[in-house]
């Protein structure tokens, strides 16, 4: 199962034009993203760590603990994105331990990104 498959039930979507921002750094916010059409990337320190395609997620770890977002989303290709909140996202946690191991798996490669970056 693709990361996409957990959240292909959500009807509400959200549009992004090249280019636009979806989240700056120091951004609050309750909501991580899924791509369901076009690419993401995500900045550090102005520079791109990684680019979200579809299928693939971004903007998890400020829903986990409540903090402000320590980096920037910017739509790289006019996307479709589904916005996750809470209650879904501990929903997707309760009845698929996958998706909390694949997340898991994520944030820890994120975080030796952002790590590896940040001693450059």
């Amino acid at each position: 199962m693709t990361a996409i498959d957990y959240f292909k039930n959500i009807a509400e979507t959200r549009i992004y034009q090249a280019g636009e921002i979806i989240y700056e750094v120091g951004d609050a916010d309750d909501h991580m993203y899924a791509v369901r059409q076009g690419a993401v990337n995500i900045l550090f320190n102005g520079e791109v760590m990684e680019t979200i395609e579809p299928c693939g997620y971004f903007g998890e770890k400020s829903l986990i603990d409540d903090t402000p977002h320590t980096t920037t989303a910017v739509a790289k290709t006019n996307c479709v994105i589904v916005p996750v909140n809470e209650d879904r996202f501990l929903y997707l946690v309760h009845e698929t331990p996958m998706f909390a191991l694949s997340m898991m798996r994520t944030m820890a490669a994120r975080t030796r990104r952002i790590a590896e970056m940040a001693m450059r």
